[in-house]
């Protein structure tokens, strides 16, 4: 479906006033633009909800290196998936109903230096909504099994292929790569990442095809 953005901010508050902490997940390929609704959706529900990507449980790129995945960075085995879903564990008993919950600290990936940051993101206890996003939410193998039985509401995006190639290039060289880096990569490593992602949505509570985003306006002095 396509859905205006002010349709999934409403979805998202309903949540944020359950009465109890709620966790939502929002899936997708590499260049879905999972990073982009979940920011807006955060900055959207200010005091409400908060942005706790999966990119920080990357393995950092020595470790890579040690293991030799480092060709295959983005492929599930070259994330932290046990830390992420004892995080996301974490989270759900520290929320607003729980009697002397804590501030959660979680790690935040840095793309302009390509390596997790730890305690990054704040996560108060009166914070009702977290919302979470990654490729690899929806997988059914352990133990990312468990990370969709922790989200109370899953939702995958999947564009039309050909846009979300073309950001993910775009993405690319924004950090730096060539446009030849930036092509082997996304038809690469992250094509293969793709499929196997592509393969989950049927088990997310919502699929969105395309988001229509409020138009911008710009003043004339």
């Amino acid at each position: 479906m396509i859905a205006d953005f002010s349709e999934l901010v409403a979805r998202a508050d309903r949540l944020a006033a359950a009465g109890r902490r709620q966790l939502l997940g929002i899936a997708g390929a590499p260049g879905a633009g999972k990073s982009t609704l979940a920011q807006r959706l955060a900055e959207a529900l200010p005091g409400k909800a908060v942005l706790v990507g999966m990119d920080g449980f990357h393995l950092a790129q020595r470790e890579l290196d040690r293991l030799g995945r480092a060709d295959r960075k983005g492929a599930p085995d070259t994330f932290d998936g046990h830390g992420y879903l004892d995080l996301l564990t974490r989270l759900r008993a520290n929320g607003p109903d729980t009697p002397g919950a804590v501030t959660v600290y979680a790690p935040e990936f840095r793309r302009e230096i390509e390596e997790p940051v730890a305690c990054a993101v704040p996560v108060f206890p009166d914070t009702p909504l977290v919302i979470t996003e990654g490729n690899y939410l929806l997988l059914t193998e352990d133990p990312w099994s468990g990370v969709r039985a922790a989200l109370d509401e899953a939702w995958f995006l999947a564009p039309a292929e050909d846009l979300r190639l073309s950001r993910l290039i775009a993405r690319h060289r924004e950090f730096g790569r060539s446009e030849s880096q930036a092509r082997q990569r996304a038809l690469g490593s992250d094509q293969d990442n793709a499929v196997r992602v592509n393969s989950t949505g049927e088990l997310a509570d919502l699929v969105l095809s395309g988001i229509r985003w409020p138009e911008v306006s710009s003043a004339r002095s």
